[in-house]
């Protein structure tokens, strides 16, 4: 089963990483709801703690999610950002009784045309044998990513002592095209959904709308003022306030 962080007690919230990411990235948030909820933050397949393994593809993805929920009473409300996101989405249409309520974090169920093959570049072309610290990484990253919060978000994913990325590189590169892409899934979910996105973002647009209708016709929209992608770490108080009053608000119908 995937690598999971817990907090709290209660009715189960699974919390559901992007791209490069882990559990320890929604650290904040994940405690922050936890007063009222059980929320479990994983490590999606071939990120953080968990398993190496093919494919990763968003069915592949959903069957190990819904492992996971299988393992906490077999039904929760998801958060997904971005991959995750996607992640999330495949999830509730293909074992829509799993899912009680969805909260898709800046992101489409569509096909996108940029590409995250510069980042695994920038990762690999770090020496990892002459890093010491995390600063060491830092400024080796730092020749090929200008961007502070962009270093600083990969090297969480950095195990300084075993030298190692904790990410599997080779794979992720391997599927980039799946990574990118959104399987053909039939059917659709009913369920409560609220779609957040950054307002400064660009991933989710007007045109997205009538195809996550189709899929969800339960959709709700909303925008977080002044955030980008990573709406979630760029406006936390504002992304978690968001979820609550979309959860709590569907828990109380």
């Amino acid at each position: 089963m995937l690598s999971v962080v817990e907090y709290g007690q209660g009715a189960p919230l699974i919390i559901v990483h992007g791209l490069f990411g882990s559990a320890r990235n929604w650290g904040v948030i994940a405690k922050r709801l936890s007063d009222t909820r059980r929320v479990i933050a994983v490590d999606m397949r071939n990120h953080g703690s968990s398993p190496w393994a093919a494919p990763h593809s968003y069915d592949a993805m959903a069957e190990d999610l819904a492992e996971v929920i299988g393992a906490y009473g077999g039904v929760a409300e998801v958060i997904g950002h971005s991959m995750g996101g996607k992640a999330a989405m495949v999830l509730a249409l293909k074992f829509p009784n799993l899912v009680k309520r969805l909260v898709v974090a800046d992101i489409a169920p569509v096909a996108y045309s940029h590409t995250q093959q510069g980042m695994i570049d920038a990762m690999r072309s770090v020496d990892l044998g002459a890093v010491a610290t995390r600063g060491d990484a830092d400024r080796l990253l730092a020749k090929v990513i200008s961007e502070q919060g962009v270093r600083a978000f990969l090297l969480q994913s950095l195990d300084v002592k075993a030298r190692a990325w904790r990410l599997n590189l080779d794979q992720l590169e391997a599927d980039m095209a799946a990574i990118l892409g959104f399987p053909d899934v039939p059917g659709h979910f009913d369920g409560p959904v609220l779609v957040l996105s950054g307002a400064a973002s660009e991933y989710v647009t007007r045109e997205h709308r009538p195809e996550f209708k189709r899929l969800f016709p339960a959709a709700r929209f909303a925008k977080i003022p002044g955030a980008g992608h990573w709406l979630h770490a760029e406006k936390p108080r504002e992304f978690e306030a968001a979820c609550r009053a979309f959860l709590d608000a569907e828990a109380q119908k």
